[in-house]
């Protein structure tokens, strides 16, 4: 399984979802970085389950134990490695899915690469549970981040129909992305939760799910960072973005939006601003020209599909009998993932960046 990322910082995640535990391997990083296990906390508590009624019933405390690589609370320069004990599993709601695989689900794709072989509980080394590795190795990666001034935040853009204030393109505020950076429903206007929250409690009360858009602004990026034409920053932060299951596209500036203007209305016109820095006026660029960065904020969106976990009934075939057949997903799932996405995506950003710095 390709469960790693990175060259310079190299990221491996290991576990299932039912399994004893789950965890990550981080090779590469300096000796001699303060990690604030305090920080880390606050981030794994943004993604853990429980707790909303927009997220699972399932609560687990996703507390990281730090197995190597940290000393007195600074890198020792050995790979940091910590694991995340799975405390809360039920793993008999998965028994009738061996043989139907769930529609939306890896279960057929796994089926067919390893043989069955694969673990079915909780979707395994497939489910989004294994974002928890992600948001701890993110947690340091934007800990040593910050220090070089890059900051990252993210908010719920959408969730079905309902929307929040959009970043500004060329920028947000520091007071901004410190109240993002501790949310667990990360919003720019706080007015907009009560529609989000109605639009998945009807979905919630259906047995259905929905899905979103999460935005992330990566900010103090250096110019002239990435490399043309696959190694560009956009190539290796959609790389990592896509390492988040559920995520089915991204866009960078104005994205596809962009295809709706002329040449002339997208383009980002150049100019010297009062300490004599070249910037844009605009940022449908999304801070990236030719994979290289620009030195304006590196901007994107990514869709985050519904939850395919949902009590309704739905067609799928058994494998052992060769039949059409109907399943219905037992279980505890979330009826929308995207609010604990959101530290999620953050995290992917970091772990991307310190790789192209």
């Amino acid at each position: 399984m390709g469960s790693f990322f990175g060259d310079k910082i190299r990221i491996s995640v290991f576990g299932e979802s039912h399994g004893t535990a789950m965890g990550v391997i981080i090779d590469g990083l300096p000796a001699g970085e303060e990690i604030d296990m305090n920080e880390v906390y606050v981030q794994m508590q943004r993604r853990a389950p429980g707790g909303d009624k927009t997220a699972t019933p399932r609560k687990e405390a996703d507390f990281p134990e730090v197995l190597s690589g940290m000393l007195n609370g600074k890198t020792t320069g050995a790979p940091l490695a910590a694991v995340i004990h799975n405390t809360n599993t039920r793993s008999s709601d998965y028994g009738n899915l061996i043989s139907s695989p769930r529609p939306g689900h890896a279960d057929y794709t796994a089926y067919l690469k390893y043989g069955g072989c694969n673990d079915i509980r909780g979707g395994g080394h497939f489910s989004g549970r294994l974002t928890a590795n992600i948001v701890f190795a993110g947690a340091a990666a934007r800990q040593i981040l910050k220090r070089k001034g890059i900051t990252i935040a993210a908010h719920i853009y959408s969730i079905g129909n309902a929307y929040d204030t959009p970043f500004e393109p060329c920028g947000i505020t520091d007071e901004l992305t410190d109240k993002l950076n501790k949310s667990k429903f990360a919003l720019v206007n706080d007015d907009c939760e009560n529609s989000m929250r109605e639009v998945v409690e009807a979905a919630r009360l259906d047995g259905d799910s929905v899905g979103g858009i999460i935005e992330c602004i990566i900010q103090g990026m250096p110019k002239g960072v990435g490399d043309p034409m696959f190694n560009g920053v956009e190539n290796v932060i959609s790389a990592a973005v896509f390492g988040v299951p559920a995520v089915k596209g991204i866009e960078f500036g104005s994205g596809f939006s962009g295809t709706l203007k002329r040449g002339s209305e997208n383009n980002d016109e150049f100019y010297y601003d009062e300490q004599g820095n070249i910037r844009t006026y605009t940022n449908n660029h999304g801070g990236a020209l030719g994979g290289i960065t620009s030195g304006m904020p590196i901007i994107f969106r990514a869709a985050v599909k519904p939850t395919p976990s949902v009590s309704v009934e739905q067609k799928t075939v058994n494998l052992q009998t060769g039949e059409n057949t109907t399943v219905v997903v037992k279980g505890r799932h979330d009826p929308c993932i995207v609010p604990r996405a959101v530290p999620v995506i953050e995290a992917a950003a970091a772990i991307a960046v310190i790789n192209v710095l």
